[in-house]
Order: structure tokens, then C-alpha cells, then sequence
């Protein structure tokens, strides 16, 4: 089976360097007319420059590819419908969003300000949002579309120092969740990635050693699956170092424990068997839970 993306175009968000300037390359050597989109700003997300995301595109001409930079935030409204217009006037179609961009305020949350908080959150989920929204209503009416939103194990299992990011990191698998039932019908299929790498992100949080294992193009062939034709779809990839794996949020199968005389004593008391994950399950939209409540509260 080979991937290939030949008449397919793809935004890349945050692909001036590291993930996105890796996962844009590949989808070029596969065939994609790539839009390389890159704010340039610092890893705190001040500043800005569009020299990184046209180095990128100078690196898939030089290879025999097509691809257009794009300088736009992807948290400014007028900046993300500027540059939809511009794959648009340049190609025609949207077939693949892969949402890359972000920055990081770490500190722990008792000495995190607000405005921290509410930054990273707005790159990173609404960064997220506001591109998607724009290309959707494009993708419906192909009848095609491939979505992919980066996660991060911050996000699935914390992280010291993280809350602000860690939120906006679950925060997109809540977005895909239900975006993944709303595009099913239009062939549109959203998964979320959580990678381990070494990049200008992450390289004062890891020792430089890890740098040889920790590629971005270990984690790249990951998203190339979740982007392509025969992709899953609600599917949380995890992937660093050439591993590969599949997070679930998973829930035990519970217990009823009545509606007469129910007490938080009776809840403490059971507390063990409620938690039992040896029974456990992961669902695929929310009205699964509620059936199963319904079935062991009515015995039906």
C-alpha cells in the first residue's frame, strides 16, 4: 500500500520548524500542494517573521514539490480567513488541516498570571478552532476532508507547570470529539495527535541526547496515516522516537447502586467496584454512557 496525496492540498499550521516543517515536507514527497503557515514568533509567541515558513517552501520547490507560505496567526480572525482566500485563489480546494502551531508560558499555577493562561489556551484551542471553522464549511461541500489537531500527553495526563497548556491540549480532542460525528457524513475525519519530540518547543524541557531519538520525522509517519484516505477517525495517535500507540478515555462499566437511601456513604462504600476498570469501555459519542446508565439503572 503506498500513501499518496497527488491532487490534494493541505494547510500545515506552525510549519516553519520542527513538527510542522516535517510533516509539510512529507506531504509534499507524497504528492500534496502544500500552504506552509507560520506566525515566526518565539516559542512564548512574541514576536513574528515569515522567513521560516518561506525557508520551508523553498525546501519543497527545491525537491520537485509545490507548497505556498503563509505568515498569518492563526488566533486573528482576519488572519485565518486571509489565509483560507489564499489556498483557495491559489488551488481551489482544502483537503487537509493540520494544526501544529503553539507556544508555551509554563509556571506552576499558583504563579501563573491569567493573561498566561488565556494566551495559550487561545493559540492552541481557538488557534485550533478558528482555522477549522473556516475550512469546514469547504470540506463539506467536497464531500472530503482530513482534520488533525495536535494533542499533547500534558493535555491526557499532566504535566508539572501546564495547566494552561494542558487544558487547551484536552481541550482539542473534546473539539474533535464531536467534530468527528458532524463530518461523518461528509467523508471528513478528525483525529488528534499527541507527539514526543525535540524541537524549539521542547528542547529546554529535554536533555540534549534525546535530540538524536526524539525527530520530528519519527512522529511525521503517524500523522500521514491520520491524514490520508483510509484514516481513522476520533483516534488520539500517540507517537515519539519511531513508537506508536492509541490513547483512549476509557470508563468502567460501574454499578447501580439504587435511588432510594442513596447516601455519598453507600458511593465511598462501593467506591472499589465503581472504579474496577476491568470491565471498561471507550465510546464513541456521549449518548453511548447515557444508554448504558439507562440499561443497569431499568435492568433492561
Amino acid at each position: 500500500m503506498s500513501i499518496r496525496f497527488d491532487g490534494k492540498v493541505a494547510i500545515v499550521t506552525g510549519a516553519g520548524g520542527g513538527l510542522g516543517r516535517s510533516h509539510a515536507l512529507e506531504l509534499a514527497r507524497r504528492g500534496a500542494k502544500v500552504v506552509v503557515n507560520d506566525l515566526g514568533g518565539s516559542v512564548d509567541g512574541s514576536g513574528g517573521s515569515s522567513s521560516a515558513a518561506d525557508a520551508v517552501v523553498a525546501e519543497i520547490k527545491a525537491a520537485g514539490g509545490e507548497a505556498i507560505s503563509n505568515g498569518s496567526s492563526v488566533t486573528d480572525d482576519k488572519g485565518v480567513e486571509n489565509m483560507v482566500k489564499q489556498t483557495m485563489d491559489a488551488y481551489g480546494r482544502i483537503d487537509i488541516l493540520i494544526y501544529n502551531a503553539g507556544i508555551l508560558r509554563d509556571k506552576s499555577f499558583v504563579k501563573m498570571d491569567i493573561g498566561d493562561f488565556q494566551l495559550v489556551v487561545d493559540v492552541h484551542l481557538l488557534g485550533t478552532v478558528k482555522p477549522t471553522k473556516a475550512v469546514f464549511p469547504i470540506m463539506k461541500e467536497q464531500g472530503y476532508g482530513r482534520i488533525m489537531v495536535t494533542s499533547s500527553s500534558s493535555g491526557l495526563y499532566g504535566n508539572f507547570g501546564q495547566t494552561n497548556y494542558g487544558a487547551a491540549k484536552l481541550g482539542v480532542v473534546g473539539f474533535i470529539n464531536t467534530l468527528k460525528l458532524e463530518g461523518q457524513k461528509d467523508n471528513i475525519r478528525c483525529n488528534a495527535l499527541a507527539p514526543v519530540a525535540y524541537t524549539r518547543m521542547t528542547s529546554n524541557l529535554m536533555p540534549p541526547e534525546t535530540e538524536q531519538m526524539l525527530t520530528p520525522e519519527s512522529v511525521t509517519p503517524g500523522v500521514i496515516y491520520l491524514v490520508s484516505e483510509d484514516a481513522p477517525t476520533g483516534t488520539i495517535l500517540c507517537a515519539g522516537a519511531g513508537v506508536f500507540s492509541v490513547a483512549k478515555i476509557m470508563e468502567s462499566d460501574g454499578m447501580f447502586l439504587g435511588r432510594e437511601d442513596l447516601t455519598a456513604e453507600k458511593v465511598a462504600e462501593n467506591f472499589e467496584k465503581i472504579a474496577d476498570m476491568s470491565a471498561a469501555k471507550a465510546f464513541f459519542m456521549g449518548g453511548e454512557q447515557t444508554g448504558k446508565f439507562f440499561e443497569k439503572a431499568t435492568g433492561k
